[in-house]
Formats: structure tokens, sequence, C-alpha cells
């Protein structure tokens, strides 16, 4: 884990936290969070900071997607709390105050936000009514998302934010988070995402923690240089030591040469050692060669296909052939996955026609076939029940090429003889990915296989992919991993398939032409519905205004009566007190002297003043309870 970090962030800081599984990305986490305590150290932020992160569960509750996203804010909530506490107690005041507040803090614009998010994570106009319960794992995913986004954070946390996400979703994030003003922290393992949303990148590796300014791409390259430099240093400082070691065994024993040996020692017993540099890869694989593939390897005319008797695509005319690599785009539902089962075999067409071609042989990655997996076996078992006739030995050096390796002996890993059961969603992901390479494939139907893999990893697929001398037909929104192993691109859309003329920074550009026209047409059938809002905003506020206006001259004048009413009733007492004394009734004052009727007409007067003042003060407070039910 980290030690002996010191690290100072500054406000509006867009950070990338990268480093090696297990290297303590999450636990610094959970430190910024308050779920654990430092060792020792200080770990200081500014008081009232506010700090936003994404939930990892979603309980299945009954209300609506965009109430759950709206309670992402906690001041809002908190206000709308007490302002109903202050309606009930009629406190009018309050209720202004209450008001000023959620106008300070756009309340009156947060349904609009909370469903524009819902709108940019891919949820449909009519999700945001529906129960948080109705939705899958992988949408209530974004739900939390959305949650943490609708925050008006100072400190966003973001751990692998896209995992659930398709491309488009992926590309509406990360311009969103460009925009966030406050400041971030984000852990991901898709390079070209980092490249868009950080300008600082905090690198963990051996307990340390090292800041480099600029992107993704900048860390690659400064990283590099900074190892290559200690790699020098290293190999110098191993000259120097070997130097030194020779001029002790050849001297040491010499009586001339002693002391100058003796100093020799004591200097390399002082001598801070550099640790040679270390930039592997625990990943080394390779697709084996392909089988000789039919020339078309697949084609399907005037096709369609979808669920029961509802089509999701239909006209589909695709031809793949050998070596060709097909990048498929297109938004959350519009079919992509749909189309990859079609093509794997999965599910059949309802209508055209499917000609495969002779020695076709299908590869399917999907994220389900991961549940596929039997949990009680070990890699190196599934890799035998896949393929009884290898050799155990050519298994194992396979599997160590996608680190499972050891079998305990060693003291080290003992993840290729351990039930996978406990392992990672990585780390399952990897093993499906093992025993699907291992078949080889002259066709293969990639979809997300990137999901779950850390950045070397995913550097070793892609390097792998690149070499795969078969077809490839890959969904992925990992556009590093598109880029590099993609030749043609299909888009997806309105439940049909035509070829995409352009690439993924010409896609991006696509989406967010359409995204302006949908919210220009969306607005035109909105204009109604905000002027009617605004309408009676106005109108809420013109009341709160008039009340106000109304209220002040009344509770000026309870104010002056309570004043009087504090002096009068003061007096009575004392009045009271003198006239409850026998001295005042005795022979000197004769029991009805000037001095006694003087005091009874006093206390007369003041009773007449209080009781006047008393009436007048009920009728007051019964016209600003008039007043506030008048509004409310």
């Amino acid at each position: 884990m980290i030690d002996g970090v010191s690290l100072q962030l500054f406000p509006g800081w867009k950070i990338g936290l990268t480093g090696a599984n297990g290297s303590g990305k999450s636990s610094l986490f959970a430190l910024l969070r308050g779920q654990l305590l430092p060792d020792r150290g200080d770990l200081e932020w500014p008081s009232g900071w506010t700090i936003a992160h994404v939930a990892q569960e979603t309980p299945a509750l009954p209300q609506a997607a965009v109430e759950y996203v709206l309670d992402g804010d906690a001041e809002l909530r908190r206000i709308e709390a007490d302002l109903i506490e202050a309606e009930a107690a009629h406190d009018g005041t309050r209720i202004a105050e209450l008001h000023t507040r959620l106008q300070e803090i756009g309340a009156y614009a947060a349904k609009s936000r909370a469903q524009s998010l819902l709108d940019g994570l891919g949820f449909a106009p009519a999700d945001a009514g529906r129960a948080v319960a109705d939705f899958s794992g992988g949408w209530r995913m974004r739900l939390n998302l959305a949650q943490a986004l609708m925050c008006r954070s100072d400190l966003l946390l973001l751990d692998e934010p896209t995992n659930h996400l398709d491309l488009d979703t992926v590309i509406w994030l990360e311009q969103w988070l460009r925009g966030y003003r406050g400041t971030l922290l984000l852990v991901s393992h898709d390079r070209e995402f980092l490249d868009a949303c950080v300008d600082h990148v905090a690198h963990i590796e051996q307990g340390q923690l090292t800041l480099y300014n600029g992107s993704y791409t900048d860390f690659e390259r400064q990283r590099g240089e900074r190892l290559a430099q200690r790699q020098a240093l290293f190999e110098r400082q191993q000259r120097e030591i070997a130097h030194m070691e020779d001029y002790i065994r050849r001297f040491r024993a010499k009586a001339t040469k002693a002391r100058q040996a003796q100093s020799r020692i004591k200097a390399l017993e002082r001598m801070e050692r550099i640790s040679a540099a270390h930039a592997d890869t625990p990943f080394s694989f390779s697709f084996r060669p392909a089988p000789a593939a039919p020339d078309p390897l697949l084609q399907i005319e005037k096709g369609a296909t979808g669920y029961g008797e509802k089509n999701v695509l239909e006209d589909i005319e695709l031809t793949l052939r050998p070596g060709e690599r097909v990048g498929l785009l297109g938004r959350n539902g519009a079919g992509k996955s749909t189309l990859i089962k079609l093509l794997a075999g999965q599910i059949a067409l309802t209508a055209g026609s499917r000609h495969e071609g002779r020695g076709l042989a299908t590869g399917y990655f999907a994220q389900h076939q991961i549940e596929t997996l039997r949990l009680e076996e070990s890699p190196l078992q599934h890799m035998m029940r896949l393929d009884p006739s290898s050799r155990e030995q050519d298994m194992r050096d396979y599997l160590g090429g996608f680190d499972f390796r050891g079998d305990g002996r060693d003291g080290r890993s003992v993840l290729a003889t351990a039930p996978c059961g406990s392992f990672s969603g990585g780390e399952k992901s990897r093993l499906a990915l093992a025993l699907l390479i291992w078949q080889r494939p002259n066709l293969l139907l990639l979809d997300e296989p990137a999901n779950h893999l850390d950045m070397e990893m995913r550097y070793a697929l892609m390097c792998a992919l690149q070499e795969y001398d078969g077809a490839m037909v890959l969904v992925s929104h990992d556009r590093a991993l598109l880029r590099a192993c993609c030749d043609r691109l299909l888009l997806v859309d309105g439940g049909r398939l035509r070829p995409f003329d352009g690439d993924l920074d010409d896609y991006r550009d696509w989406l967010a032409e359409r995204r302006a026209k949908r919210e220009g047409e969306s607005a035109d059938g909105a204009l109604a519905g905000r002027e009617a809002r605004r309408a009676e905003r106005a109108q809420t506020e013109a009341e709160r205004r008039a009340l106000l206006a109304a209220r002040r001259p009344l509770v000026k004048e309870i104010e002056q009566i309570e004043k009087k009413l504090a002096g009068w009733m003061g007096e009575k007492k004392l009045l009271e007190a003198r006239l409850a004394d026998p001295a005042l009734y005795g022979a000197g004052n004769g029991g009805s002297g000037t001095q006694l009727q003087e005091l009874l007409k006093r206390q007369a007067t003041l009773q007449g003043w209080i009781e006047e003042a008393e009436c007048r003060w009920m009728a007051l407070s019964e016209r600003i309870e008039e007043l506030e039910r008048g509004v409310g």
C-alpha cells in the first residue's frame, strides 16, 4: 500500500489516479471518503467541502429514477424538508428565507438538470418516471453515476465510471467532466478517456505516489524518461559497487591497503542503493494461427432479427471476408449486441438468409459468458476440460501469459490452480478471453472485451488483436482499442446497419450534431411547458412578495404591542405588590387615602390597556395566518 506520501492538490485540478491492481487506488478513495484513517500523517482539505462519489450498490427502490437522481443534491433535499416543516408551522419568515436559498442554488431548474443527466447517460425520456427497481444492474449503476454528478460537489471521486457505459455515453461523460468546476479524482483504464478529462496524473508504484503534470499521454512519456534515467543511474551504481567490491577483495588482506579497503567497506554500507527500473507487464500472449478461412466467411442478405415478435434490426446486408476488422458503432440499445449474437448464432434470423462459409470457426466473447465459468474449477482445469489432448505444461505456460501463474509452492500467486469463484471481474474476463483465444477462431466476435481489464491487460489485448490473422467484429467503448484494431466502421442506428463514412472523431461530431438537433426539437415542444412553469414561478414569487409586504406592517405593529405589553405588565406587577402591602391600609393612611385611590385607578387603567392590546395582538396574528394560508 501507500507509505510516506506527501501530495498537495489544488481546487479545480482534474487528476487521473493510476497504478497496478492492488497498488492502493481504492484505499486512497476510501481514505478520502472517511472510510479509512491514515496510519500516520495528516489528511486535510477545506472545511465545508462537499465530496461526491458513485455508490456501488442500488437497492430496489419504488422511487422514480429522476427523484433518485435529485437525491444527489443533499442541500436541495434538506431545504425541501425544512420548507415542509416551516409551512406546517406557518412560519412566514422561515418560508421566505428557504425560498431565497432555493433560488440561490438553482433549485427551480434542478429537475431539468436531473433529466438532462439521465438523457446524457442513455436513458429514454420515459425512463425518468420509472421506478429504480425496474432497471437492471448496469442501468442502476448509471443512476448512481447520475446521482453523483447531480451533487454540487467540490471534490468528485470516480472509480472506473465507464465500465457500464457504451461509447456514446463515454463521449458525453468526458464532455461533462471537462466542464466540471470542482476537483476531480478519476480512476480509469481507458487512456483516451483519461487524456480527454485530466490535467494531472497521480501514479502509485512500489508504495509511492508521484504526481505528473499533463494528460495521460504526457504521463507515459514523462514516466518513460524517468525510468530510463533511473535505469542509467542503477547501472552506473552497479558498476561502482562492482569496482569497490573488487578492490576490497584484492587488498583487504594486505597491511598497506587494509585501511583503504575498510574505508570502501564502510562506504558500501552507507551507500543508498538505487533499485532497477521496472516497467514490465505481467501479460504476454498471442493468438495461435487461425485455420484456413473460406471467402466469404459469413453473409447475411435482407436479414431481420429480434426477440419475440419485435424486430430490433431489419434489412441487414453484411458480408464478412477473411482478415476483415469491423468496429460497430451505435447508441446503447440500438442493436449492436443483438447483431453480434446473430453473427455468433446465438439468435436466429426472422427474415432473410444467412450463408456460412465451409470451415467457419467462430469465437464469441460477451460479458454474460463470464457467468458460464465453473466457479469451483481453476483456470488450469478449465483449459484441460477444453482441450484434454494438450500437454499440461503448455497450458500452464499459456495461462502464465494471462498472469495466471504458480501452484502455491513458490509462495507467490496460486491463480493457475485456484478456484475461479473468488476471482475479481477482471480476472474472470481474462480467463474467458484465454479460453476463447486457445480455440483458434477465424472469425472473432467481441462484445466489450475490455470491461474490467486494467491498462496493461488492455494494451496486451490490443497488441494480440493487431497480430491476429483472422476476421474480427468488435464492440467497445475503448476508443484506443477501436482505433488500433478496426479497419472499417459500421453504424447500427434506427433499426438499420449501414457503413459509417469517417473515423471516431467524425463519430463524436456526428453524435454532437444529433444531440443538438434532438435538443432543438424537444425545446420547441417544451417551450409552452417552460413558459407555464416560468409564469407559475413568477406568480409564486409575486405572491411571496405581496405576503411580505402585507405582513411587514402587521409584524411591526405586533412587535410594538409586545413591547408595550411588557412595560404595562411589569408596572401592573409592581402596583399589585404595593397594593398587597398592609402598610398601605394602616391608620396613617386611613385605608382610603388619596394614594390608595390613585394606585387603584392606575391599576384599572393598565388592565384596560392590557386587555385592549391583547385583543389587537390576537387580531393581528389571525390576519397574518390568513395571509400565509392564502399564499400556501
